[in-house]
């Protein structure tokens, strides 16, 4: 499972031309699914997504988390980062989860991040989406497990 973690200002995602979801101050969590994932990687993933410090405290440091500082956090659904870049021209998903098995453990990522923190707001699963955001810093962050 890999996250592209963004601590934003703003992010949303918008489903034919209509708002499905939107965040202001927080975390923009893009998520790729792949073949061997399971529930186990799902819930390290989501804590460690919760506990991770981006965002700074009164000296200016990142020491706080996104709980800490009342932010939400907008998932979207990311199948392109999954892709193996690193021979030719063309990416490869060979190493990317089924669409069924994307889709399942999407949903138990973002059902396990809600049973523990109430601001989490998503795209819809495999959707053409439009996702626009104010990167904060910019900050960005490859989390892999």
């Amino acid at each position: 499972m890999k996250a592209l973690l963004q601590r934003v200002s703003q992010a949303q995602v918008d489903v034919n031309a209509e708002v499905v979801g939107a965040i202001d101050h927080g975390l923009l969590l893009l998520l790729g699914v792949e073949q061997q994932d399971t529930a186990t990687v799902a819930e390290k993933l989501a804590e460690k997504v919760l506990h991770y410090r981006v965002f700074s405290d009164a000296a200016g440091k990142m020491n706080l988390n996104v709980q800490q500082v009342n932010g939400g956090i907008l998932v979207v659904s990311q199948f392109t980062l999954v892709a193996d870049t690193k021979k030719g021209l063309r990416p490869s998903f060979s190493s990317g989860a089924s669409p069924e098995h994307g889709e399942t453990m999407y949903d138990y990522f973002v059902n396990y991040l809600r049973q523990r923190y109430s601001q989490v707001a998503t795209g819809i699963y495999a959707a053409d989406m439009q996702v626009s955001l104010t990167n904060d810093g910019p900050v960005t962050f490859m989390l892999e497990f």
